[in-house]
């Protein structure tokens, strides 16, 4: 049996980010959106989440490229004096599995998160983590424990096979896609030691940015067995702040993808039934 989420990252970026979830959702296949708490719109996210009722929203944990929601004075090892989180995997990635203090600072910026998605009144429906960073092992860990008294139940793995993204179009598998997958491996033991549940494969990693209508529909034809969550990064139009986080990205090709008969037309030759994290 085929099953598939359709979520939406970034909620809270920008408002043509969420202006873009809103009108998926209406009028699209969305159906739910992951929350940066710190995002410079995300008053206008949590707004338009409140008056979409069926729109499920999860946290979209930032601990990488995007701002803290806490003091920097409070977290000096691993955030730079603007209170950003810096780009760098490999040097957070350091800082939060070898320092003691960098893994007490990163207990309490996602104690912070997930007390900040609590204010909004929102159901947690899910989470995961900004650039899959909750693949590191610490960092999934924490997102786990500390979620948990959040009533966190369900978690992404970034887990994309490969067949169907050959069957859809032009794909190279990297080892960098090979040592993805074997991350994964942890983080689903982590989940499910946990008595969570998160999905079997995840598509959006490979083509991230460039989820486009053609592609979308062509995967959507060659989705596999069990419950396969697509994600996307939306937007009604590319502003300053887009442009400079993610200069490739196609936001707006990817908003016109998730409402396009095409990808609808896919689903439906593949017998794939829409569901929620809800009905894992």
């Amino acid at each position: 049996m085929k099953r598939a989420i359709i979520s939406a990252d970034d909620f809270g970026l920008s408002v043509e980010v969420n202006e873009a979830i809103e009108i998926a959702h209406r009028d699209g296949v969305l159906s739910t959106a992951s929350l940066m708490v710190a995002g410079p719109a995300v008053e206008d996210a949590i707004e338009r989440a409140k008056r979409l009722p069926n729109l499920r929203v999860g946290l979209h944990l930032v601990v990488i490229e995007g701002a803290s929601t806490l003091p920097h004075l409070q977290l000096p090892v691993i955030t730079q004096p603007n209170g950003w989180f810096s780009s760098s995997q490999l040097g957070l990635g350091v800082e939060y599995f070898f320092r003691p203090e960098g893994r007490r600072e990163l207990r309490a910026e996602i104690t912070a998160q997930f007390e900040a998605f609590r204010r909004t009144g929102l159901t947690l429906d899910h989470a995961n983590a900004h650039k899959h960073m909750h693949l590191h092992p610490t960092v999934g860990q924490l997102m786990i424990d500390v979620g948990r008294k959040y009533g966190l139940r369900a978690v992404r793995t970034p887990l994309e096979p490969t067949a169907p993204l050959y069957a859809a179009g032009t794909y190279t598998d990297t080892l960098g896609d090979a040592a993805l997958r074997h991350w994964t491996r942890l983080l689903r033991h982590q989940i499910r030691s946990a008595g969570m549940v998160t999905n079997d494969w995840c598509f959006g990693l490979a083509w991230s940015g460039h989820m486009t209508p053609d592609r979308v529909a062509a995967l959507a034809a060659h989705l596999p067995d069990g419950v396969s969550e697509i994600y996307f990064h939306p937007a009604s139009h590319k502003n300053d702040l887009l442009q400079k986080l993610m200069p490739t990205y196609e936001h707006e090709a990817e908003f016109e993808a998730l409402c396009s008969a095409g990808f609808k037309a896919g689903l439906h030759h593949a017998n794939a039934t829409l569901c929620g994290w809800q009905d894992i």
